[in-house]
C-alpha cells in the first residue's frame, strides 16, 4: 500500500489544492476592481452565496476569521457581551479578535461546543449598569473542536426565535456548513434561516485556495462592507480567486459525502489499533481520537509520512478531504498502526 504519495496530510481540510479545472476557471475569470463593486466574478459569487443561504446579499472576504469578526463588529458596540459555545472558533482560534477589533467580551456556554436555549437564557446579562449588555449569540456548524458535529437545527431555531424576541442578533459561523448540509440532508438555506448573518468558507472541504462569504440583510451588508475596508479586506481584481469559489460551489458540494465516508472508514480503522480511543463516530469529515504519548505518536507518524494535528495534551485530530483518497486512508491506517504498536510495547 506504500505506493500512495506522501505526505498524507490529515491535519485539516484547509490543505486542499485547486485542481486543473479550478485553475482553468481562475485563469479565465473576468475581473474588475471589487472595491468599486465592479468585479463581475465576485458579484456572481456573492449572488450565488446569497441564493444558497436565502439571504438578501453576501460579501466576499479573504478568510472565515475576518468574516466572523466583521459580523461581530457590525452587531455590537465596545463593552457589549457575546455568547458562544464552548471552544467556539470565534473565541479559541481567532487570536482574540473580538476583544481587539470590537472591544467585546465572549462568554462560553454549554458543553463540547453545543448550547441550548436554557443556556442562552441563563447567560444573558440583566439590564443593569453593572453588566455588559448581551447583544449577540454565535453558533458554529459544524463545530470544529467537537469533532465536526452538526448543530441540531431544532435547537438553532429555538434559540433564534427567543433571541429575536429579546432584541438580540444570531450569527452562524458556518465555516463547514456545507458539510452540515450534506450530513443532515437539510439545505444550507434551511440551516441558515434562523440567523441574522452567516459566514461560510470556500477554502476547507470545498477545495478553493482562499476566501469566505458573509451573508445577511442589505443594511447589515452595507455596514459590513465598511468594516471589511477597515479591517484591510478590500481586494481589487479578486475575480481570479472568486472564480475558484464559484467552481467549488458548482462542483464540490455533493462530493463532501465522500469525505464523510472516508472519515468513518478512518475512525473504524483507528478503533482497532492498540492504545487508541476514537472519541465518537464522525458525523462529517473530522475524526478525534486519544492516544498515550501523543507527542511521540504525532512525531513518529509525521516521520513516516502521515500528518495529523493535536487538539490538546491527549487528543489528536484527523480531517479527510478531496486530496486524500481511499488508498491514502488505508496507507495512513497502516502507518498509524505501526506507530501505535511501537509505542505500546
Amino acid at each position: 500500500m506504500r505506493e500512495v504519495g506522501y505526505p498524507i496530510d490529515l491535519r485539516s481540510d484547509t490543505v486542499t489544492r485547486p485542481g486543473a479545472a479550478m485553475r482553468e476557471a481562475m485563469a479565465e475569470a473576468l475581473v474588475g476592481d471589487d472595491v468599486y463593486g465592479e468585479d463581475p466574478t465576485v458579484n456572481r459569487l456573492q449572488e450565488k452565496a446569497a441564493e444558497l443561504t436565502g439571504k438578501e446579499g453576501a460579501l466576499f472576504v479573504p478568510s472565515g476569521t475576518m468574516s466572523n469578526q466583521i459580523a461581530i463588529r457590525v452587531w455590537t458596540q465596545p463593552g457589549d457581551a457575546v455568547l458562544a459555545g464552548q471552544n467556539a472558533h470565534v473565541f479559541v482560534d481567532e487570536a482574540g479578535g473580538a476583544a481587539a477589533l470590537s472591544g467585546v467580551q465572549i462568554s462560553l456556554l454549554g458543553q463540547s461546543g453545543f448550547l441550548n436555549l436554557e443556556d442562552v437564557k441563563a447567560a444573558v446579562a440583566p439590564d443593569d449598569v453593572h453588566s455588559a449588555r448581551t447583544r449577540l449569540v454565535c453558533l458554529e456548524n459544524t463545530h470544529n473542536r467537537s469533532g465536526g458535529r452538526v448543530f441540531p437545527k431544532s435547537e438553532a431555531e429555538a434559540i433564534g426565535e427567543w433571541v429575536h424576541e429579546n432584541g438580540l442578533k444570531l450569527h452562524l459561523d458556518g465555516a463547514r456548513v456545507f458539510n452540515a448540509s450534506v450530513a443532515s440532508a437539510e439545505s444550507v438555506e434551511e440551516i441558515a434561516r434562523p440567523f441574522d448573518s452567516v459566514s461560510f468558507c470556500l477554502s476547507k472541504g470545498l477545495g478553493a485556495p482562499i476566501g469566505s462569504l458573509l451573508c445577511g440583510g442589505r443594511d447589515f451588508l452595507k455596514q459590513a462592507l465598511r468594516i471589511r475596508k477597515l479591517f484591510g479586506g478590500g481586494m481589487r481584481q479578486a475575480g481570479v480567486i472568486a472564480a475558484a469559489g464559484l467552481y467549488a460551489l458548482d462542483h464540490n458540494v455533493e462530493r463532501l459525502a465522500e469525505d464523510h465516508s472516508k472519515a468513518l472508514r478512518l475512525a473504524e480503522g483507528l478503533a482497532e489499533l492498540p492504545g487508541l480511543e476514537v472519541l465518537r463516530r464522525p458525523e462529517t469529515n473530522i475524526v478525534f481520537f486519544r492516544v498515550p504519548r501523543m507527542d511521540e505518536f504525532c512525531a513518529q507518524s509525521r516521520e513516516r509520512g502521515v500528518l495529523v494535528s493535536s487538539i490538546d495534551e491527549a487528543t489528536v485530530r484527523a480531517v479527510t478531504h478531496m486530496d486524500v483518497d481511499d488508498r491514502a486512508i488505508g496507507s495512513a491506517l497502516e502507518v498509524m498502526g505501526e506507530v501505535a504498536s511501537s509505542l505500546s510495547v
